[in-house]
């Protein structure tokens, strides 16, 4: 991890000791800055039992930009494109950077 940002190493070593119920993430060894996910599906919602294999991307710019996700599963959604890609304003580039603003205040 050598060369990165502190926020991301620490951020990904907290994802590492303390797993969020559900989602399982794990560092690519080539890159630091992509992720392999799989998330279960909510219990009591359409996706129960389902398994979502999703990859996450940090670009250079963040936390200042979003990250790029896509689900590597297929998936109707409404917010998410035919090639997996989620579409919500709130990773759009102006409302992501309010967003953080707004939490580094």
């Amino acid at each position: 991890m050598a060369g990165l940002p502190r926020r991301i190493i620490k951020e990904t070593q907290r994802l590492l000791t303390e797993p969020v119920p559900g989602i399982k993430t794990e560092p690519d060894e080539s890159n630091a800055r992509y992720f392999h996910v799989v998330i279960a599906g909510p219990q009591y919602s359409p996706f129960e039992g389902g398994t979502f294999k999703l990859e996450l991307f940090l670009p250079e710019e963040y936390p200042v930009a979003a990250p790029k996700v896509r689900f590597m599963t297929k998936i109707y959604h409404p917010n998410v494109d035919k090639l997996g890609r989620i579409c919500l304003d709130i990773l759009k580039a102006r409302a992501w950077t309010r967003l953080y603003a707004m939490n580094n205040i």
